[in-house]
């Protein structure tokens, strides 16, 4: 897997993280509520690291699944080619130009419903020991701009690569989350403003064109 792939995966995280505050604002700005004689950075951080957790173990499964059926070349491509255009409809999903992505996260509906009522063994949160397990089960809530980025480890073909793959990602997105749960309703204006989408969707689109062209390259040759 090249190494450019892990810095584009962190750029995506921290671009599109603005998605990820405006649909986790809501809980993380209520780990900040639901203590509040507790100091908040330790339980947000807490947080963070459960749901970046599970994006790491997706990132191993979908990347061992394409270690496993992504050996041909032919598929192999053809799993860059798919990881581009997710890009892409991420791109114009925050310019706000289609909905696409939200039948794919939809779809995530189906497990989310399994894993949701578990979350409320751990709320309210009073510490770093709720938030962590809450992080690890809010961690698999359906998000288009997740899904992306496993098509990115599924091409890896490597449940190690998948992995790593989703912990660049995950560290991108964890300084908007945070300061979502820190700033909350400050950050989450910010997060929603259609000019901050617009630079977002612009340099995302940017990485699948990006990503197209080096699968049209590999064609060529």
């Amino acid at each position: 897997m090249p190494e450019s792939a892990f810095l584009t995966l962190f750029l995506v995280g921290l671009l599109g993280g603005t998605h990820c505050a405006g649909m986790c604002g809501g809980i993380v700005g209520a780990l900040s509520l639901s203590a509040p004689g507790a100091p908040p950075l330790p339980i947000h951080l807490a947080y963070n690291l459960g749901r970046i957790v599970s994006y790491a173990v997706a990132g191993a499964v979908v990347g061992g699944v394409g270690q496993a059926f992504g050996a041909l070349l032919p598929i192999q491509q053809g799993l860059y080619l798919l990881a581009s255009v997710m890009m892409l409809a991420m791109g114009f999903y925050l310019l706000g130009a289609t909905r696409a992505l939200a039948a794919v996260e939809r779809g995530g509906q189906k497990l989310w419903v399994r894993i949701q009522p578990a979350t409320r063994r751990f709320m309210p949160v009073r510490g770093p020991k709720q938030a962590l397990p809450l992080g690890v089960l809010w961690g698999w809530l359906p998000c288009g701009l997740v899904y992306s980025a496993l098509t990115t480890a599924l091409a890896s073909g490597s449940a190690t690569d998948g992995a790593l793959l989703m912990l660049a990602f995950g560290a991108g997105t964890l300084p908007n989350l945070l300061l979502a749960g820190l700033l909350f309703a400050r950050f989450r204006r910010f997060a929603q403003a259609r000019a901050t989408r617009l630079v977002s969707g612009v340099l995302v689109l940017g990485f699948g064109l990006y990503g197209l062209l080096n699968v049209w390259r590999t064609w060529a040759q």
